[in-house]
């Protein structure tokens, strides 16, 4: 080690090389061998903390080239449990595992460096780089060479690490104190901002009266706590961001003491949310708490906190959702005869319920998912722009009081638990009814319940469909048709009512006299004649189907062909001068044809009635906010022409370079890059050719050979329209085509 004097020297060094450059990278090759010799060190590495991420990076500079190491904020490396913890650690021996626990039950060394390299790491000194509290980065020295790491390293080391934070400072471009930022923005005078300071100490109360007194927006206060912190943003979102779920839920009363929430986002990362995010006894609290070795660290202000917490949230804070569960987790410790005798109406049960269904609706979810699981919690889950998400999970304890509380509501036996129920429910959302469907299934683990959320309002216009333009022009030549069948096909919660409901919206005009039966009655018209059918007490499709003959139609609407008497008295309907509109459960048009000619029907009087079938599927679309225009490379293109086809290539007039559209993801979305779904459409047409097919009762490749030289595109083909067109991405149509 070198005298005082040499030390002097070597920091005047560093001041004089740091001064002369602009960033740290660019000093680094000239610090570095003065660091070196001052510690009789062999390596060093500066890892400097991602504002946007939680890891540290360390830049090399090889030639010109810069090469760069990542590590997580975490025990899982030396680095990382310093940065975490913010305090230096001098290790003896790397390689000894239990002078690595001794430090922290889960520190590890990462040894894949050495493992690459002839290079063996012998001893390290880690100290983090702090300013004004706030974690900018850390230094690691590695293998002193005459001995191990002692005292007087650590003591140099940290004034070194002062120095450094300095430049770090200047280069992140953050601030001393929490709200200078305010001051330079000239949002607040100097004056008013130390009066205000010195007045209280309570985070809250500062950031109110700056809101309050100031006319400071909750934003640019954000935004001044983000610089200062290094870390994001994150205001209250409940859309995007809920309360993360695991095993082991922290008290509630601490979370709000400390003005701490864990969050998720739609992709359930898990996010220690904080209102002073260098308290670095707290976030080791969190994590060790937690058991999470991967998370975000993000700021936010004491109030928004609080209102993922459910303090002050609103009637929609999921944070309510939290209130009610620590409630019932408050009433476990009771004991077991009290959880048996349970009212099913308990206040905290019945709310949870509401809470669950007013969330779904907020969310614009189409289903909830009430899951049991064997000696574990219940887990809720809802289904938003057609892809599950995890909500909330319910006590063990507490699952069969909340299935009896929506048995209750949907007028179900609740004390048949071995059989399946089916039943609906109703609840009031800003004045609007909204109607729920629900079955429950019972399972191994207990019964489980799955709600649809029933569409509500008018009828989408058929302008609204999103039907390529040719698909547009054949379906409105084939419904202008007095009598016939079309039917509107594709798996369950593709979107045939909605199609089916945009058709007869098109078709309602006073001269009409249109009867639908449906189950259940979601979408309702004025003008339409709408019948719920009972299939319990006998009033099935084909009795309303009869019923409707007798009642004068030009145009009849049956919910589903279920069977084969239901679609033989369509199909008679149609042959007697109605036009008649239905839905089938196939995969695509040209299977439609072979799947009712098996259920018996005539091949000559359906290919007679037959005038159109429209299969469908929703893939998601991008978000309008954030998605982003790439040109497409060569695998695109390759993929593009081998789902489309190269013979119909020539449909469109590709530019080149053909610029196509991805997923980013922003608040508008949640993160997920996509909002909302379209329909992807297969239309086909009856033509003579074939009608001659189904007569021979052909197969269905040369079905839909046929429907292809008569304009009808695949589904695939219509989603490829849709990328080229700029409303989703290639992923959705990997969906649709199970391609690569």
């Amino acid at each position: 080690m070198l005298g005082n004097s040499s030390q002097q020297l070597a920091f005047d060094k560093i001041n004089t090389i740091l001064a002369k450059h602009s960033s740290l990278l660019d000093a680094f090759s000239e610090i570095e061998p003065i660091i070196l010799e001052l510690f009789d060190a062999q390596r060093m590495s500066i890892f400097q903390r991602r504002r946007q991420h939680q890891d540290l990076v360390a830049r090399f500079k090889t030639g010109k080239a810069t090469q760069e190491i990542k590590v997580p904020i975490s025990p899982l490396s030396i680095a990382g449990y310093v940065a975490l913890a913010q305090r230096p650690i001098v290790i003896a021996d790397p390689y000894n595992k239990e002078e690595l626990e001794g430090i922290h039950p889960r520190l590890r060394f990462a040894d894949k460096f050495d493992k690459s390299s002839n290079f063996r790491t012998n001893n390290i000194l880690c100290v983090p780089v702090l300013n004004a509290g706030v974690l900018l980065g850390v230094m690691q020295l590695i293998n002193k060479q005459t001995g191990p790491f002692n005292g007087n390293d650590l003591t140099v080391a940290k004034q070194l690490t002062e120095l450094l934070g300095n430049k770090f400072r200047y280069e992140l471009g953050g601030t001393n104190h929490p709200f200078d930022l305010l001051l330079h923005k000239n949002q607040i005078a100097p004056a008013a901002l130390t009066d205000l300071l010195n007045s209280t100490n309570d985070q809250r109360t500062i950031v109110q009266r700056l809101m309050s007194e100031h006319s400071i927006r909750e934003h640019d206060i954000g935004n001044t706590l983000s610089v200062h912190y290094q870390v994001p943003y994150i205001s209250y979102l409940p859309e995007k961001y809920h309360l993360f779920q695991n095993d082991s839920r922290l008290n509630l009363s601490y979370l709000k003491r400390n003005l701490v929430a864990v969050i998720a986002d739609v992709h359930e990362r898990p996010i220690v949310l904080m209102a002073e995010p260098n308290n670095a006894a707290l976030l080791m609290e969190i994590e060790s708490a937690m058991g999470i070795d991967s998370y975000e660290i993000a700021v936010a202000l004491p109030n928004q906190v609080l209102q993922y917490l459910g303090e002050g949230g609103g009637s929609g804070a999921p944070g309510e959702m939290s209130e009610i569960l620590d409630e019932i987790s408050a009433g476990d410790d009771e004991g077991e005869d009290q959880i048996d005798e349970m009212s099913d109406d308990a206040p905290a049960v019945v709310r949870l319920v509401s809470r669950v269904l007013h969330d779904a609706k907020r969310l614009n979810a189409s289903d909830i998912h009430v899951d049991p699981e064997k000696g574990g919690p219940t887990r809720v889950r809802m289904r938003i722009d057609g892809v599950c998400r995890d909500m909330s999970q319910i006590p063990q304890s507490h699952h069969s009081a909340v299935i009896a509380r929506i048995k209750i509501l949907s007028n179900l036996n609740i004390a048949e638990k071995r059989v399946p129920q089916d039943g609906k429910l109703a609840f009031r959302m800003n004045g609007q009814l909204v109607e729920v469907r629900v079955a429950t299934i019972p399972t191994v683990a207990g019964e489980g319940v799955v709600m649809r959320i029933l569409a509500s309002g008018g009828a989408m216009p058929i302008d609204k469909m999103n039907l390529a333009p040719s698909n547009m022009n054949r379906l409105e030549s084939m419904i202008r048709k007095p009598h016939g069948i079309l039917l509107v096909v594709g798996p369950t919660g593709s979107g045939k009512t909605t199609t089916l409901h945009a058709v007869l919206g098109y078709l309602n005009t006073p001269e009409k006299k249109i009867w639908t039966a449906e189950d259940p009655v979601e979408i309702t018209q004025a003008g339409l004649q709408q019948v719920q059918v009972s299939p319990k007490i006998g009033f099935t499709f084909a009795n309303a189907l009869r019923a409707f003959l007798r009642a004068d139609p030009d145009i009849i609407l049956i919910g589903e062909m279920r069977d084969k008497e239901t679609a033989h008295a369509g199909i008679e309907a149609s042959l007697t001068g109605h036009l008649v509109l239905s839905t089938l459960h196939t995969n695509s048009a040209p299977e439609t044809i072979t799947r009712l000619l098996d259920l018996g029907l005539d091949p000559v009087n359906f290919s007679d009635a037959c005038v159109g079938i429209l299969a469908q599927r929703l893939i998601r679309t991008l978000c309008k906010s954030c998605k982003q225009q790439y040109p497409a490379s060569e695998n695109d293109i390759a993929f593009i022409k081998r789902q489309y086809g190269e013979s119909y290539l020539n449909e469109f007039d590709l530019p080149s370079p053909l610029m196509l559209h991805k997923a980013d993801g922003c608040e508008e979305c949640g993160g997920t890059g996509y909002r909302g779904r379209t329909g992807v459409h297969e239309l086909l047409g009856m033509t003579p050719e074939l009608r001659g097919l189904i007569y021979k009762e052909g197969s269905v490749s040369d079905m839909k050979e046929q429907a292809m030289k008569d304009g009808m595109r695949t589904l695939v083909q219509d989603a490829i329209y849709k990328v080229i067109k700029g409303d989703t991405d290639l992923a959705q149509v990997q969906i649709v085509s199970g391609a690569e």
